[in-house]
């Protein structure tokens, strides 16, 4: 069924956006300052942020990096890189963005950095008003996070985290860890600098408008949470298409990670959870947190012959995406090519909950699909008997509700409505809502929302360590049996094709498919 266009000015409901509240002041310390992360996200969205009013007068951004440069290297590296898409008033915005811009030199392993840092920082104060407000963002690979933080701990750059003010808080990318084993490692090493209300562990997919909106749109309407449960809802389906392969090099990395590790552990076991959690008492942090682990704790505790059965992988062969020819996975540069590494994942679950109890939930995610999409589908169940004709009956999808996380951020209800005429047939019909055509302003980007909330002191959209470790339980489980001699090697599907035919199996023993996108 094609998307529907919406006019922007036929949209009643456009509305200019509050104001986002202000932050105290504070210094904000780039760990991988001069990495692609940091490069593509992190200061870009630091410089929206100071163009929209949203950071404080008194800020600073101190970019840490081995390079020997001076803070003119670095604010010329960075207009360069951010006036592409600065906005019509870069000029003017800029220059005063850029005086917040500062490089401090140094290496991880060397204690005389750190103490340098914190002579920087305590300049800062006096200079930029920074009041000893800190965070520190670990831009940089998951081998080296132990080893910064316990430098911030030694060089004493990281408070009590008792007192109020000023405060210091710690930004961790994913992944958090490699398996169970390596996350708890993890956890034990950070505990003994920092409490855990200090530390924000950033899963850039929880920034995003559309998946904060499941929280809105479940426990904002009365419309939609008194049917969200096994009564009413036949199935659940999670995709996170990608297009893109191992391009930039990325094919030694990954292939220590794979899908699994790389987007099923974190980006799916969140949306999983805000989808099946229970309703919180409140929207505190902890609140929310809370219910979303108990979901999480309620994960099957698979064996290997239920992996088998349940979980699909596969790599994908040589193929065409949007008429460009492009190579197969074992075929990409730094992929070993015995490599048993899964870029495809697809697997069905259950939770052990009264509200879910045997409905199934189908999660996919692969490299070299045909098109970049993130959406989650709930699947209603029919009505218990037809009193009309369907038309196109094979194609029918019946009641559901798409939750587009990307691209094309919104929301559609499909339903079923009596085509005009004598005959009683019906055909399917959808209701949209959009992001870009229901508000004045696009969303924010992701990160943009996230470096807010660290400057707020609002960990809601981090994952606490209980997360974490409880993601990991259900992902090591599957690792595990993979390893065994007698797991199965994995399938293969064409590149630019939705996947192996083991995937359309696993799907089909449930009597459905996979939606189409």
């Amino acid at each position: 069924m094609a998307e529907p266009t919406i006019a922007p000015e036929s949209n009643p409901l456009r509305q200019a956006l509050p104001r986002s509240r202000a932050p105290e002041p504070c210094a904000l310390v780039l760990f991988g300052a001069t990495g692609d992360l940091a490069h593509r996200k992190l200061v870009p969205a630091l410089y929206n942020l100071y163009r929209g009013g949203n950071l404080p007068a008194e800020c600073a951004v101190v970019c840490f990096g081995r390079r020997d440069w001076t803070d003119d290297d670095l604010r010329k590296e960075y207009e360069k890189s951010l006036a592409k898409d600065g906005g019509p008033d870069f000029a003017q915005v800029w220059p005063a963005f850029a005086e917040r811009l500062v490089f401090a030199s140094g290496t991880f392993d060397d204690p005389e950095s750190f103490k340098n840092l914190k002579e920087k920082l305590e300049e800062l104060d006096r200079t930029h008003g920074t009041k000893g407000n800190r965070i520190f963002y670990l831009a940089v690979s998951p081998e080296f996070f132990e080893q910064i933080i316990g430098q911030l701990g030694d060089a004493d750059l990281v408070y009590d985290w008792q007192q109020d003010s000023p405060w210091s808080r710690v930004v961790i990318e994913k992944p958090f860890g490699h398996d169970l084993e390596s996350a708890r490692a993890l956890s034990r090493s950070t505990s003994r600098v920092l409490d855990e209300s200090q530390v924000y562990r950033i899963d850039h997919y929880l920034g995003k408008e559309t998946v904060q909106n499941i929280l809105a749109f479940r426990f904002g309407n009365s419309i939609f949470e008194p049917i969200w449960n096994r009564r009413h809802v036949a199935s659940v389906q999670i995709t996170v298409a990608e297009e893109v392969g191992m391009s930039g090099g990325r094919g030694a990395y990954y292939d220590t990670a794979g899908a699994l590790r790389d987007m099923v552990q974190n980006h799916m076991m969140q949306l999983l959870s805000l989808v099946a959690m229970e309703p919180p008492v409140d929207l505190s942090a902890d609140a929310v947190r809370s219910e979303k682990v108990k979901v999480l704790q309620a994960l099957p505790h698979w064996k290997p012959e239920d992996v088998y059965r349940n979980v699909v992988r596969a790599q994908y062969a040589a193929g065409s995406i949007e008429g460009e020819e492009v190579p197969g996975y074992l075929q990409e540069k730094g992929v070993p090519p015995d490599s048993h590494t899964a870029p495809y994942v697809a697997m069905r679950l259950e939770l052990n909950t009264w509200r879910w109890a045997g409905v199934p939930f189908f999660l996919r995610t692969g490299k070299r699909l045909p098109k970049r999409a993130t959406e989650i589908a709930i699947q209603f169940r029919r009505p218990p008997t037809e009193l009309f004709d369907i038309e196109s009956e094979e194609d029918s999808a019946g009641n559901q509700l798409v939750l587009r996380i990307q691209p094309n951020e919104g929301a559609s209800l499909t339903f079923a409505a009596k085509i005009p005429g004598s005959r009683r047939r019906l055909q399917e019909v959808r209701m949209d809502f959009r992001y870009g055509t229901a508000f004045a302003v696009p969303p924010p980007e992701a990160y943009e929302r996230l470096l807010l909330d660290v400057m707020l002191g609002d960990p809601t959209l981090f994952t606490r360590t209980d997360e974490v470790e409880n993601a990991w339980r259900f992902i090591t489980s599957i690792l595990d049996a993979w390893e065994l001699p007698d797991a199965p090697p994995p399938d293969s599907y064409v590149a630019g094709s939705w996947g192996p035919e083991a995937s359309d199996r696993l799907v089909k023993a449930d009597g459905t498919k996979w939606r189409r996108l």
